[in-house]
């Protein structure tokens, strides 16, 4: 690993030099093991701790397959789909590799007893399989997170819709969290040159997901003028929804849980903002009952806030804790989208909002190649910037994860992989003064 290093470290080496490179028999990489799966069995979501499932292991090269590519990793970053893979939950995922490993004689390289997480990187190539002709060894890049077979019909439109369409590192193997990652070519992208290999590894999977979920004809189709209401809007997700509001020309109406995070949206241009915690919404009585007025109150406050307006979009992913709410105080006509379902995926609404005024739900789920890089394309022009706020080592990813599973963290949590420290990979340093104070703005609080 030291030469590969050594050579991306150079600049100076070409993709000779890179191909020439002579490839390790193992790299190190977190992983989950298959014999642990039921280690958490009677405990709550919360009790779970990633810090004692999460391992750091070495672990052989995979072989590398037509249309595919191995990745130098200089870092990457946590997602909550790192979380629910470190806890088991909603399922283990050793149920998809599983599933996949019987898809064909190559995929059964991702049947194994360990699973390489992460679902995202910035790196360097170091190989590329038979038919790759756009990438080549030394080629600095980010990896997007959607793996897809297309060979059915279905994809050809929209590739979320393969049949076979999974998230790299969480429903695959040999993911980012490691020295080394094994994708597929069409999942890479051009590295932004303005930003360090850390900066540039956290945005990709929860940019390109709010890309789709509030940009793209696929999600919610945001114009100029919307009123969007943005849950978590200084988290990971959120504050990419955020953004893309700002940019967009539409007015982001900010939940978030803290004073703090409400300095990070101001800070982004954010000016109307909802401290939940604050002004004590609680939307549920108890556990099985809703409280209707809280969503009246909820509603009145977002009126105040929009000039008499009522939300054209809501960007949903609490999932069930904010879900009712959200259906609520979305105008007549309007949209709710939504992923992930952080607080619990059994969603309750009344449907009478719904359906009597005209609302759509649309389900939203990671983005395609192109709105992938679309998303990352703004990155790269400097529109959209990263909202890294801390960054571990391999070491330490599972205290990583843990620090996202108790939302202990803003923004994005970044893991040098081969990046001996922070700061490096950056190529366009008059780019980058342009921008550092944005770059920075999740480190700074």
């Amino acid at each position: 690993m030291k030469d590969i290093l050594d050579a991306i470290q150079s600049q100076a080496a070409t993709t000779d030099d890179f191909a020439a490179l002579p490839l390790p028999d193992s790299y190190r990489a977190i992983t989950v093991h298959k014999d642990e799966a039921e280690m958490f069995a009677g405990l709550t979501t919360r009790e779970k701790d990633p810090r004692k499932s999460l391992h750091l292991d070495q672990v052989p090269v995979p072989e590398l397959g037509p249309g595919e590519a191995l990745v130098a990793v200089m870092a990457s970053s946590v997602n909550y789909n790192s979380v629910w893979t470190s806890i088991f939950e909603p399922v283990s995922t050793f149920s998809f590799l599983e599933r996949y490993g019987k898809l064909s004689d190559l995929s059964k390289r991702h049947d194994l007893p360990y699973h390489v997480i992460g679902s995202d990187l910035a790196g360097v190539v170091l190989r590329t399989g038979p038919g790759v002709n756009s990438w080549k060894p030394g080629d600095e890049v980010v990896a997007h997170c959607l793996s897809v077979e297309l060979e059915s019909s279905d994809g050809h439109n929209d590739t979320m819709l393969d049949p076979e369409q999974r998230i790299w590192g969480f429903e695959t193997n040999f993911g980012g969290l490691a020295e080394i990652a094994l994708v597929k070519s069409n999942q890479l992208m051009p590295k932004p040159d303005h930003l360090s290999w850390e900066e540039a590894a956290s945005p990709g999977l929860v940019n390109s997901t709010a890309y789709r979920q509030l940009v793209s004809r696929n999600g919610a189709g945001m114009k100029q003028g919307d009123n969007v209401l943005i849950w978590g809007a200084s988290g990971g997700l959120g504050s990419y929804a955020t953004q893309f509001a700002l940019a967009g020309g539409a007015n982001p109406i900010c939940v978030v849980s803290s004073e703090q995070k409400a300095d990070i949206c101001r800070s982004m241009g954010a000016t109307s903002i909802i401290d939940r915690n604050a002004e004590g919404y609680k939307f549920w009585k108890d556990e099985h009952t809703q409280d209707p007025k809280e969503w009246k109150r909820f509603g009145k406050r977002i009126r105040e806030l929009t000039g008499g307006e009522d939300i054209d979009i809501v960007f949903e992913h609490p999932g069930r804790e904010t879900f009712g709410a959200s259906v609520y105080v979305t105008r007549k006509g309007g949209t709710i989208t939504t992923c992930a379902s952080t607080s619990g995926y059994m969603h309750e609404y009344d449907n009478r909002y719904l359906w009597m005024s005209l609302k759509r739900i649309i389900g939203s789920h990671f983005a395609n190649y192109r709105e992938a890089w679309e998303a990352n394309r703004l990155i790269a022009k400097g529109k959209i910037h990263p909202t890294l706020s801390k960054v571990y080592s391999l070491e330490e990813t599972g205290q990583a994860a843990y620090d996202v599973h108790r939302n202990l963290h803003q923004g994005k949590v970044g893991v040098l992989a081969l990046a001996p420290e922070e700061g490096l990979g950056v190529r366009d340093h008059e780019m980058r003064a342009t921008h550092l104070d944005a770059i920075n703005r999740f480190r700074n609080v």
